[in-house]
């Protein structure tokens, strides 16, 4: 086909023809009218510009079928087109917009000024990158830096501008990547003009920028072309126009370059709109054309988007373990161990990278978007660790939970999850030390596991103590003002206008007051509004630190002169014991957290009803401190397992076991085969029945197997051996083999097995063994576990060859969770808070009864009054015995179980009782762990970790 000249107003009427064409045509296209054009040149053309829109039609219609189909896919899917521009608008711009309209595409169009900077504009391009409902990213600028135009996300450059997407093409990988759209239109309309293959033409490019000159060589050198690139500039530019058969320009003809310098019947095509057509110089404008193509890349880059979003396949490296003996310390064990990047970590089990938020090398939060995205994945399967009633050393529940998910995953190539929790400072510098599991199963780094970690029990510690500040402020505000000048500083006149704050509002409507103008307040209802006349004596809510502190057990507040005589007893709990870490560990998304935070009750007003953190106002504060918290925590195993460690509810008195958040973003990642392994405090009479009766409450999930960890020296201990102390040589009688003590402990054991029977779920034990333990030995516990109704029962040695000790434990708790399950709840939730109570003392410890204090009695009366008795009971008592005295081993029967008190955690959604006497606050020991824990100030390497 050969390029034409003709008339202005066929011309004008082939060219409002395009979408989006308003504008004065005389001031676009300033083409000289009344140029002599040949009929058959001109039908020709017509017909290739036709031929144009038609391409451009079916193009937007491919495009219009894909985002239908995106939508029916997941109905909340929006297109989003983003443009950043700083120079005029042009035909392909205005028809982009046009054709984004008719797709119901979203356009975030960014206009900024033609003189900003390189880096004012790339820090536009890094907001949209970040921006996960921003699926492609336009730049409309007069002469970007080849900086700017790499800044740009590759997977959403829909214009193909950047050298990823360039270089993807040039290797014939462009399926993975964009092609400039207006190359490939370029491309299109030539093909169409020429009407024959472009095999051998000479092409020439003139005045057109890198980000089209490239790719559009690569293309027409596929294509067999011969090109050329010149400028408007260039001496030997009459000599190049001449001798091209096809002429592609991508700026403004000057008026000094003859239009007779092109030879009849070249070719010419225009790469932008109106904007480049040269005075006097005929042929087709790609620019409609480039918008429907760069329409469609936007559509395959929502599609891609979209197939992100699915469940993948995990693609998990494992890392290698190379035992040695004897087996060096744990933190020893960490070091010689090289972690993955935890970024590569997630992406091996398909996490996106927007769903990661980074905390240095080795950890990261992970966020709750990733819920909704999985929400049709169905579950993994969900094992439960526990543990027959421990010595004061610890069985290992932690180390058997890693070793199992390092055999299933790194041996078995089977997806598997370990969910822990936090461990506390207290303990850490206290009495306990590290908490990452041990030997060759642990999670790494673990100096950063027992260390601050990502800050959330920090984030915990402030938010319980800006609540406990606020309830003092309330008190001394209340005593020392009256009903009118309270009112006036807690709706106070900003610029003249008064008006309540949204949580101020939701406290009129729960005491009743539909008023919204505080000006048209009575001085009875100010004086409901203002007033809380919290009773001091009723005060629950103690302030917190995570350090083992036997001082703080018992304090006085409010001392100074400046507190006008409002002075109180009180205490600190350590930190994991606030209300405010079992609702994390509790709560369904930030929705559920501030709803129970509200919910919190904090003491009772002068007429016995509950104040709760919601009257006080506080609840929006403390969402935004607890925001990134809420976020489990990434990690991972020495064999490079994934790990999620959030939540460390102090397991005594709270439920203690790691959130639900994390079970069930690991449900999700791990897939239907798939398995989540996560643990309970202490023995299974404390923390797997609070797991069952309180957590699966809560998260709907329901357990297919648990399993059960004991030791022998801990059996021994129950069948008559002597103490067992923290820091202490062990006795002969553990380090020797004694068949007798071993089975006469075993009827803890049983015991334990029976308690989970109870709630339905088969039982697998883990026999944690020491290399004191003889096989004599190992054989007796396994054959009463099984003939005690244990689905199986295997000793492992994780501790010294990682995974690979755990393989027998791995088959038998793949069997065990095939098994059909019968879970059930210990208890109905509508019985009364005493005959909950007497459930679990009877059921569970084998109490004969209970007998409760006055004050439990009280307290009980009070919990039933304000309608709270509808609750889980969450057992305060000692970890030591079944029993409430923790010296009594092995099976305790005959006592009865006293309730000296009873507590709510209302925001957490239960009752606790108090066994006997209870401490919340941890004290040091006279050696403590501190002793033995330093940095060394050159290689920054935290020392003494055990």
């Amino acid at each position: 086909m050969l390029a034409v000249t003709m008339r202005w107003p066929l011309l004008r009427r082939l060219y409002c023809r395009l979408p989006g064409c308003t504008e004065s045509l005389s001031r676009r296209c300033p083409w000289r009218a009344g140029t002599a054009v040949r009929p058959s040149s001109a039908t020709a053309w017509r017909s290739a510009q036709e031929l144009h829109g038609t391409v451009a039609r079916n193009i937007i219609q491919l495009s219009k079928d894909t985002f239908r189909t995106l939508q029916n896919e997941n109905a909340a899917f929006k297109p989003v087109l983003a443009i950043i521009q700083a120079s005029k608008d042009d035909v392909t711009l205005q028809t982009t917009r046009h054709f984004a309209q008719e797709l119901g595409v979203d356009v975030l169009h960014i206009r900024l000024p033609k003189e900003c900077s390189d880096e004012e504009i790339i820090d536009e391009i890094r907001k949209l990158n970040e921006d996960p409902k921003v699926h492609g990213l336009v730049l409309h600028l007069a002469a970007p830096s080849i900086k700017v135009l790499n800044a740009v996300q590759p997977d959403k450059d829909v214009d193909g501008v950047t050298d990823v997407n360039l270089g993807k093409m040039i290797r014939s990988n462009a399926q993975d990547g964009f092609i400039s759209p207006t190359a490939t239109g370029i491309i299109e309309l030539i093909e169409q003009m020429a009407q024959n293959s472009l095999e051998g033409k000479n092409v020439l490019i003139v005045g057109a920028d890198g980000s089209l000159e490239a790719p559009l060589q690569c293309l027409l050198q596929k294509k067999g072309a011969v090109s050329m690139v010149g400028s408007w500039q260039s001496q030997q530019l009459q000599n190049k126009l001449s001798a091209a058969e096809i002429v592609v320009i991508g700026s403004a003809k000057p008026q000094q370059i003859p239009v007779s310098w092109i030879k009849p019947g070249t070719i010419v095509v225009f790469s932008g709109g109106s904007e480049v057509f040269s005075e006097g110089l005929p042929g087709q404008a790609v620019g409609p054309l480039a918008a429907a193509l760069r329409l469609k890349n936007l559509a395959e880059s929502s599609k891609r988007w979209s197939d992100a979003q699915k469940y993948k396949k995990w693609n998990l490296h494992c890392l290698r373990l190379q035992p040695l003996s004897p087996v060096p310390s744990d933190i020893e064990i960490s070091r010689g161990q090289h972690p993955k990047s935890v970024d590569v970590l997630a992406k091996e089990i398909g996490l996106l990278t927007d769903e990661i938020e980074m905390y240095g090398r080795t950890k990261a939060k992970v966020r709750l978007s990733l819920l909704e995205r999985l929400k049709e994945q169905p579950n993994g399967k969900y094992v439960l660790v526990a543990g027959i009633t421990p010595t004061p050393l610890g069985e290992g529940k932690s180390t058997v939970t890693v070793g199992l998910v390092q055999a299933l995953t790194a041996h078995k190539n089977i997806n598997s999850f370990a969910c822990l929790r936090q461990p506390s400072q207290g303990p850490t510098f206290g009495v306990k030390g590290g908490a990452a599991g041990g030997g060759y199963a642990q999670v790494i780094p673990m100096e950063e596991f027992n260390l601050h970690l990502t800050g959330d029990i920090h984030a915990i510690t402030a938010a319980n103590n800006l609540l406990a500040a606020a309830i003092d402020a309330r008190i001394l505000h209340e005593n020392t003002q009256s009903d009118k000048a309270l009112y006036n500083r807690l709706v106070p006149s900003i610029n003249g206008v008064r008006k309540f704050s949204p949580i101020q509002i939701a406290r009129l409507r729960r005491i009743g007051i539909e008023k919204t103008d505080p000006g048209l307040f009575t001085p009875e209802e100010i004086s409901r509004f203002v007033r809380l006349d919290i009773d001091p004596s009723t005060i629950t809510w103690q302030r917190v630190v995570d350090t083992n502190d036997r001082f703080l057990r018992r304090i006085t507040v409010g001392e100074a002169s400046t507190e006008k005589g409002c002075s109180r007893q009180t205490q600190f709990d350590i930190a994991v014991a606030s209300e405010i870490m079992a609702i994390l560990a509790l709560t369904n998304d930030l929705h559920d957290m501030k709803e129970r935070f509200g919910r919190m009750v904090v003491a009772s007003d002068k007429k016995g009803q509950p104040v709760t953190a919601e009257d006080l106002g506080i609840t929006g504060a403390l969402a935004v401190l607890m925001k990134d918290a809420i976020k489990p925590t990434l990690m991972q195993t020495l064999e490079g397992s994934p790990v999620f460690v959030h939540a460390g509810p102090f397991a005594n008195i709270a439920h203690g076991s790691s959130s639900v958040l994390a079970d069930k973003i690991a449900l999700k990642l791990v897939g239907e085969d798939g398995f989540v392994v996560t643990e309970a405090g202490f023995g299974a009479d404390i923390g797997m029945e609070k797991f069952f009766n309180i957590k699966c409450r809560a998260s709907g999930l329901v357990p297919n197997a648990v399993v059960l960890v004991a030791t022998i020296r801990a059996l021994k201990m129950h069948g008559g051996g002597p103490n067992v102390t923290a820091g202490a040589p062990l006795a002969k009688e553990y380090t020797e083999e004694n068949l007798q003590l071993v089975q006469d402990g075993c009827c803890n054991l049983q015991k334990q097995i029976q308690i989970a029977q109870q709630f339905g779920v088969p039982v697998v034990v883990a026999l944690n063994t020491f290399k004191t333990d003889t096989q004599a030995e190992i054989d007796i516990v396994c054959k009463m576990a099984k003939d005690s109704g244990a689905f199986d029962a295997v000793a492992c040695n994780h501790w010294s060859f990682g995974g690979k000790g755990a393989l027998e434990l791995a088959e038998a708790v793949k069997g065990a969770a095939d098994r059909d399950n019968h879970f059930k709840f210990l208890y109905d939730l509508e019985l009364p808070i005493v005959e909950k109570i007497r459930t679990i003392a009877q059921k569970v410890y084998g109490a004969v009864d209970i007998e409760l204090s006055p004050k439990a009695q009280s307290k009980i009366e009070v919990y039933t009054q304000q309608g709270f008795d509808k609750l889980p009971i969450c057992m305060a008592k000692t970890h030591l015995s079944l029993s409430h005295q923790p010296d009594k081993k092995g099976v305790p029967t005959g006592f009865i179980l006293p309730i000296s008190d009873v507590r709510a955690s209302i925001g957490a959604g239960f009752i606790y009782p108090l066994v006997g006497t209870m401490s919340t606050m941890p004290g040091l020991p006279t050696r403590p762990c501190f002793y033995d824990i330093d940095l060394d100030p050159d290689t920054e390497e935290v020392k003494g970790l055990f």
